[in-house]
């Protein structure tokens, strides 16, 4: 299983960005439940002011039922965004690979298994659970970074080929 030619301080990098993201995962999963709803709930009042109308005047229900509805999204997109970064991470580490290949399977096996292990770890904080949702909601977000390195990765190479082309003439 070849994963890559060589240790790049670039790759060494991605690592290191890898790991940072995976230690914010673990911190934003220790926060009991009013952390992580004070956490969240001030991004869901800064999307509904902006984005229902007159949000400030309706009825103290309706924001309620509005205010709820948009923090699970909130949350969910949270989950989404910060595994997309490690997928991203991750994948940029591992270096240019196909999409199905030991590289992607690499990828996609850390942002799982990381996942479930995070879940896992919300079990024992108070008020926080444990939902399978999420793991696969968090893998997808692997993906979609996995998919957007590998986009990247091959235009980075078509961009130096290029310029290593013109030198060449």
């Amino acid at each position: 299983m070849k994963l890559s030619k060589s240790y790049t301080p670039l790759r060494v990098v991605f690592v290191i960005l890898s790991v940072v993201i995976m230690v914010m995962i673990f911190m934003f999963s220790c926060e009991d439940s009013d952390k992580s709803s004070d956490t969240s709930g001030t991004i869901t009042e800064f999307v509904a002011e902006h984005v229902v109308k007159d949000f400030d005047q309706l009825p103290v229900t309706e924001k309620e039922d509005i205010f709820s509805k948009i923090d699970h999204i909130v949350r969910k997109c949270a989950h989404f965004s910060i595994y997309t970064s490690l997928g991203f991470c991750v994948s940029t580490a591992v270096g240019k690979h196909k999409l199905l290949s030991w590289g992607s399977l690499l990828t996609l096996g850390v942002c799982f298994l990381y996942a479930c292990s995070d879940e896992l770890h919300q079990y024992f904080v108070p008020g926080r659970a444990c939902m399978f949702t999420d793991v696969l909601i968090d893998t997808s977000g692997g993906l979609t970074g996995m998919l957007c390195s590998m986009i990247v990765i091959t235009i980075a190479a078509a961009l130096i080929h290029k310029h290593s082309e013109k030198g060449a003439h």
